[in-house]
């Protein structure tokens, strides 16, 4: 075996472990933004838990994540408004979300790509961060008790 081919073997390796590695961090990701959702009251929801999973979906996840952050920071507003949780956003984390997804958006543009795509992840971290952080408020705060119809 050549070492030309021992370098394809290696970048190869290299590459799927990349991928991979990517795979697990947005299923992780995604696991976050769901478990967010569910701590909300169902009459806080404008985004259903399950519908997360679609980011998944190479190309479809460009546009539907704008769906996903706007529904997150609806739904997580509405939720922390009912339960009167204090020095919270009304609208929590959807500049930051909004952001993220432009820059994921700009990140299949020639040239521009590449700095768009750096910018993307970054703010990506930093988003779901947030969330996660919204997460344990939600946890660590009481849920409104609903009183039952009659």
């Amino acid at each position: 075996m050549s070492g030309a081919h021992v370098i394809q073997i290696v970048a190869g390796i290299f590459a799927l472990a990349v991928l991979g590695g990517g795979i697990l961090a947005l299923v992780c990701y995604i696991l976050t933004l769901q478990r967010a959702l569910r701590k909300c009251a169902i009459t806080s929801l404008t985004i259903q838990p399950g519908t997360v999973w679609l980011l998944l979906i190479p190309l479809v996840n460009l546009v539907w994540h704008f769906f996903v952050v706007i529904g997150m920071s609806k739904s997580l507003g509405n939720e922390f408004r009912a339960r009167n949780t204090p020095n919270v956003e009304p609208e929590p984390a959807k500049a930051l979300g909004i952001g993220m997804c432009v820059c994921c958006a700009c990140s299949i543009i020639p040239i521009l790509g590449i700095l768009a795509g750096l910018a993307y992840l970054v703010l990506w971290i930093i988003y779901w961060s947030k969330i996660a952080s919204y997460a344990r408020l939600l946890e660590a705060s009481a849920p409104v008790a609903v009183a039952p119809a009659v």
